[in-house]
């Protein structure tokens, strides 16, 4: 990657280029950053700003990986199922509803579409930070407090890159940081715009079928298929919620009757009323039969200080 890298600075003229500005939102570590919530956020402000943003994913674990471009949503409609996007451009495309949300490992191929037959105006690369083909106006990196400074290298830790690839970023965010903790990260790195970032739980949404009159302070199993399960647990007993017990598959997991019926079993055992699970999780239960009472609970995050990553995005596209 770091040869990669290199390439890419001797020789700036071989990446690809769109039309449209690109901002990339990405990271040096392996999960669990919380790069999504910022996709999300950053896709928000654009479309209250006046633009069209389109999200260009690649579509991880996909199970129907077909070649070209697929349009998750158009920025009206959703127009493709998990098989064919992935969990995660799904989830963007319900989160967001009004963004473009296209999927395709040739991301330059999926940008050319969004602005030639969806009318985009910006480009969000999520997941971008390794991706060098495409050229960005922005290069926002997603980490937490020391993950960067303390991480080794894949296989031996959680890093894609050694630590002296952050210098490469325009901009830090850093998770569950203050604006002072984030100072303190980003003159670490070598990067001289940041903010904090605070991730919070959103109220519950119930998924499937009626869940009845509401929670309450009934007990909940928690259960997640995602890169850190133990936030997503914490998360919710430190917001309140009574969980009794929790299970926690491998990210990306695609559930099953199976696992449904183990879940239930768990229900029953752990004297749990309820399911709660996150919103990546959900788009991979919905469709299954349930038997049991199902809420998504949102994540969202607010920046410290509110507008910094906003205006250097602003910046960026004038």
């Amino acid at each position: 990657m770091r040869l990669r890298r290199r390439g890419v600075e001797r020789h700036p003229q071989r990446q690809r280029r769109l039309a449209r500005p690109v901002i990339s939102v990405g990271n040096l570590s392996v999960g669990g950053t919380g790069k999504t919530p910022v996709v999300a956020a950053l896709a928000e402000r654009l479309i209250e700003a006046g633009h069209r943003p389109a999200i260009l994913s690649r579509g991880y674990a996909r199970t129907d990986a077909i070649d070209g471009v697929v349009v998750v949503s158009d920025g009206t409609a959703i127009r493709a199922t998990i098989d064919l996007s992935g969990d995660e451009p799904l989830m963007l495309a319900r989160q967001v509803p009004k963004a473009i949300v296209c999927v395709s490992p040739d991301r330059h191929l999926a940008g050319t579409l969004a602005e030639q037959q969806l009318g985009c105006t910006v480009h969000i690369l999520d997941d971008g930070f390794q991706h060098l083909e495409l050229a960005r106006n922005l290069d926002v990196l997603v980490t937490t407090i020391g993950e960067i400074p303390n991480g080794r290298v894949i296989p031996a830790g959680r890093l894609r890159e050694p630590m002296d690839a952050a210098a490469r970023a325009h901009f830090l965010v850093v998770s569950d940081a203050t604006a002072g903790a984030a100072s303190a990260e980003a003159w670490a790195l070598g990067i001289s715009q940041h903010c904090g970032a605070a991730r919070t739980l959103a109220a519950p949404v119930a998924i499937g079928r009626d869940q009845g009159s509401g929670i309450g302070d009934r007990g909940v199993l928690a259960v997640s298929g995602i890169a850190n399960p133990r936030r997503f647990v914490d998360s919710l007993r430190e917001s309140g919620w009574n969980i009794v017990d929790s299970i926690a598959f491998a990210d990306h997991h695609r559930f099953t009757a199976k696992d449904i019926a183990a879940i239930d079993a768990k229900l029953q055992s752990s004297g749990a009323d309820v399911v709660f699970t996150t919103e990546k999780d959900a788009v991979r239960l919905e469709g299954l039969s349930l038997p049991f009472a199902v809420y998504r609970v949102p994540l969202v995050v607010q920046f410290d200080p509110p507008d910094a990553l906003f205006q250097s995005v602003m910046a960026a596209l004038a």
